[in-house]
């Protein structure tokens, strides 16, 4: 199968052996598209990439699948078709949320999932060379897909209706924010954290539709590489513990991250500001939506 691309309105797909007549696309309903998208179907995509010339490297997340047509959106809202062939690397990078495989097959591509893709050019298209991830994103998506091992069964209708609707909301309401604080260069959770993860938890349990945003931070000591390694770590060490030992559900969890000595709390040029900045936030969040129901 060969892509052709003809602006965002329309997708060609072509090659030397005729095949197939136009199929459309539907919504995101079923497999994501819009339903402006139109291909025809030719031949098959090569498993060698490595004689074609190189395409752009594109950063987004994955809007839309259907078979081994993928759309990747980025960040200003430009949308790009790519293929995914046999010869396509598809890599996740990092074990956070317990989840370290390496190499990955393409029915990891799921909706929502960030991505960074490198490609290369066939015909007036790309294919997809490569496709890296992040493990925690990866990890994420896969929940929201499938629920948790758990199952959805405990879930009420509401929360049933809020878990569909809430990929497509960007606006919350702040309702709680807790914050836990850490010796420089470490990530482990004292005694007092502890108490005030499962205090932020049971009153977050209180309200209906909450979610969990978790935030970590560091000072401004070392350099930016080590603090956003070290600002991942503290808050994947608070979502661990959120889960495993306050009870924390793990499909009420927005996507955790690292921002390393962004957004200081204090003045870094103080030890006490410092100590305040070495923190992980857990934002208690409630889409305005839903606020209320």
């Amino acid at each position: 199968m060969r892509t052709m691309n003809l602006k965002p309105k329309a997708l060609l797909l072509a090659g030397a052996v005729a095949l197939a007549a136009p199929v459309s696309l539907s919504a995101q309903t079923q497999e994501g598209y819009d339903s402006e998208y139109m291909t025809t179907v030719y031949g098959s995509l090569p498993a060698d990439l490595s004689d074609l010339p190189e395409g752009p490297e594109i950063e987004g997340f994955i809007s839309a699948r259907k078979g081994s047509m993928m759309q990747v959106t980025s960040a200003g809202g430009t949308q790009t078709v790519v293929m995914v062939s046999p010869g396509t690397e598809i890599k996740s990078s990092g074990g956070f949320l317990g989840l370290s495989r390496a190499s990955l097959d393409k029915d990891s591509l799921l909706n929502g999932l960030p991505v960074t893709v490198k490609t290369v050019q066939w015909g007036d298209g790309y294919i997809a060379s490569q496709v890296r991830l992040k493990s925690k994103d990866l990890k994420t998506a896969a929940m929201i897909r499938n629920g948790t091992e758990q199952g959805f069964a405990e879930q009420t209708a509401a929360t049933e209706a809020l878990r569909g609707r809430v990929a497509d909301i960007d606006n919350y309401n702040i309702k709680g924010v807790t914050n836990v604080y850490f010796d420089t260069g470490k990530y482990n959770l004292s005694g007092n954290a502890q108490t005030e993860l499962c205090g932020a938890a049971q009153q977050a349990s209180a309200m209906d539709n909450a979610l969990l945003l978790v935030v970590g931070y560091t000072d401004s000591t070392g350099s930016y590489e080590i603090n956003q390694e070290l600002s991942e770590k503290r808050a994947e060490r608070v979502v661990n513990y959120l889960q495993q030992q306050c009870g924390w559900k793990p499909y009420r969890m927005l996507t955790p991250t690292g921002m390393a000595e962004s957004d200081p709390a204090a003045d870094n040029s103080t030890d006490w500001g410092k100590q305040q900045n070495r923190r992980v936030a857990v934002n208690i969040l409630v889409s305005k939506a839903v606020d209320g129901m």
